[in-house]
């Protein structure tokens, strides 16, 4: 079967969780997750919830964690904590949480980065993969990375991701 074939049978309708890691943010100030959810928003997706987490890896994981056990959830959204900074741990929680990684996320991310913001781009962890039949993607925490990750990468396959990982 062919890509396009997949992607024209890929469900319509999603259960999202977007989670927002940050020490400083509020509701109000989260430009990234309201810009996820935004984008989300744009393609009808069905939105189920939405958090602001702290840079602290239990607090990360317990919430992941719970996340995967939810039935109205397929993908679970996160942003912020993927640098190198001694503060950013997120990718170490859903490094350890993945059973199955999408190394191609990382690469092409950082690749299309690349050429907006140049040599910095090396310094993103943003990742994706499977665990317990959901979709988890990770992404930096700026306004521009979000958007460049949302447009390029996460809505062309979000649906198509979903259908394969439920093997449909």
């Amino acid at each position: 079967m062919a890509v396009h074939e997949h992607k024209e049978k890929a469900p319509n309708t999603l259960g999202l969780f977007v989670i927002t890691i940050s020490d400083s943010r509020t509701e109000s100030t989260d430009h990234s997750g309201q810009l996820i959810k935004q984008h989300l928003m744009s393609l009808q997706r069905r939105f189920v919830d939405y958090r602001i987490v702290r840079d602290e890896p239990e607090e990360i994981e317990s919430l992941i964690r719970g996340a995967l056990v939810r039935r109205d959830l397929d993908v679970i959204l996160l942003n912020g904590g993927t640098g190198i900074s001694p503060r950013d741990g997120t990718y170490e929680v859903v490094n350890r949480i993945l059973e199955k990684r999408l190394e191609g996320f990382g690469e092409i991310f950082r690749y299309l980065s690349f050429q907006e913001i140049g040599s910095a781009a090396i310094m993103s962890r943003a990742v994706a993969g499977v665990a317990q039949g959901k979709v988890i993607i990770s992404l930096p925490g700026s306004p521009g990375a979000v958007d460049l990750a949302m447009r390029q990468l996460v809505l062309p396959e979000l649906g198509h991701l979903v259908s394969q990982v439920k093997g449909q």
